[in-house]
């Protein structure tokens, strides 16, 4: 895998952190462990996620999310919580796919993987505040598991093809981006019809 595709893969798994943590971590961790994909030599420390208590406590986790994430206002309070711990998970995953041996190199990696992380989660936190409002509970449940499905979809996709790992980094960086625009001008409308 050369540096592009690497970053590419990068990118996705710390964009998809950002969304879904535990089970971007119980995703990659299982594939490995059932050999559905072989990681290439440069990419063995994610053999980590392979190890049991990885996949049972990241397994844990992502039940849970799954639950906490259906519930309304419940989701935001999951959000609150993981704003802190996606950004770094997702951090870690982008230092440990790219293993860049040079420290310099190993910061950068690890501040566009957690700044990725961010942008996804705050684009996501800001899109499930915004459906919360809406006065029919039915919504909140259907986007969570269209999160779901788009997560595990496209971390499959992103660990079997390289190339499609990159393009999918851009595409979701470009929709975080708009979500995260959207969401600021509505804050603003919010405020400003508060005054």
């Amino acid at each position: 895998m050369g540096i592009v595709e690497l970053l590419g893969l990068a990118g996705s798994i710390s964009l998809l952190s950002g969304w879904r943590l535990y089970l971007t971590v119980f995703v990659t961790g299982l594939a490995m462990r059932l050999q559905w994909i072989s990681l290439p030599e440069n990419l063995q420390m994610l053999d980590a996620l392979a190890n049991p208590w990885v996949l049972g406590i990241s397994a844990i986790g992502a039940l849970t999310e799954f639950f906490a994430d259906k519930i309304l206002w419940l989701d935001s309070i999951w959000d609150t919580i993981h704003t802190f711990i996606r950004p770094l998970g997702g951090a870690l995953l982008a230092l440990a796919v790219v293993d860049a041996g040079d420290p310099a190199w190993q910061v950068i990696i690890f501040l566009l993987g957690g700044g990725a992380a961010m942008a996804s989660h705050s684009a996501k936190a800001g899109a499930r505040a915004m459906i919360n409002t809406s006065p029919e509970p039915v919504s909140n449940a259907i986007v969570s598991t269209g999160e779901d499905f788009a997560t595990a979809g496209l971390l499959v996709l992103a660990l079997t093809n390289p190339v499609a790992a990159l393009i999918i980094a851009l595409l979701l960086f470009a929709l975080c981006i708009f979500l995260i625009y959207k969401g600021y001008h509505l804050w603003r409308k919010i405020v400003s019809s508060g005054n």
